[in-house]
């Protein structure tokens, strides 16, 4: 399903095989989850992080998977039933409504492995913009990439953001770590 939805649309997939379960630990180990209420994933595919956020997340948390790919919104409710999942067929840019349309109002933390490089001009911009509006204070963007091009959008919206490179995944992928400061908050 994976390659073949990279075959598909290779623009807004990021790689040819799913996420290690080494780069899902990466990313996923300084999440605090006996606070993080509301989780966003931009981009879930066929759950590769989907399953293993539902797995730590606490039992009265949300997690809204958001794809614009229909196949991989199908193939999600299809396979993972759980009442925390709420996927949903859209854009990031619209990650605002979403949260809102799920009763909350702003997110703990956001993950994303869109390949942001690969965006048309002005939506990676768009949908960094939306993400520092929609995380609480103290929330946190996880990006993953195979480009270090998402570090200029995520530094033009956060003023913490610190990268590191994940080897033992295939390709080896950059991750990054946005966190929303407060007077970012006080700014919005």
């Amino acid at each position: 399903m994976f390659f073949r939805q990279f075959v598909k649309h290779p623009g807004m997939i990021g790689s040819i095989i799913p996420s290690s379960s080494t780069l899902v630990d990466s990313m996923l180990s300084g999440v605090d989850w006996q606070r993080t209420r509301l989780f966003v994933e931009y981009g879930p595919g066929v759950g590769t992080f989907t399953r293993t956020i539902l797995e730590r997340m606490h039992p009265d948390a949300t997690l809204i998977a958001i794809d614009l790919n229909l196949d991989f919104v199908a193939w999600l409710e299809a396979r993972i039933a759980d009442p925390r999942l709420r996927v949903v067929h859209g854009s990031a840019a619209d990650v605002r409504r979403f949260i809102a349309e799920a009763g909350h109002r702003q997110a703990d933390y956001i993950l994303s492995g869109i390949p942001f490089s690969t965006l048309p001009d002005g939506v990676g911009d768009a949908i960094c913009a939306e993400t520092q509006a929609a995380l609480r204070p103290g929330g946190e963007f996880l990006v993953y990439q195979y480009s270090a091009y998402v570090r200029q959008l995520l530094s033009a919206q956060f003023d913490e953001v610190a990268e590191q490179v994940e080897w033992r995944n295939i390709p080896p992928c950059r991750t990054f770590r946005a966190r929303k400061t407060e007077r970012l908050a006080q700014a919005a």
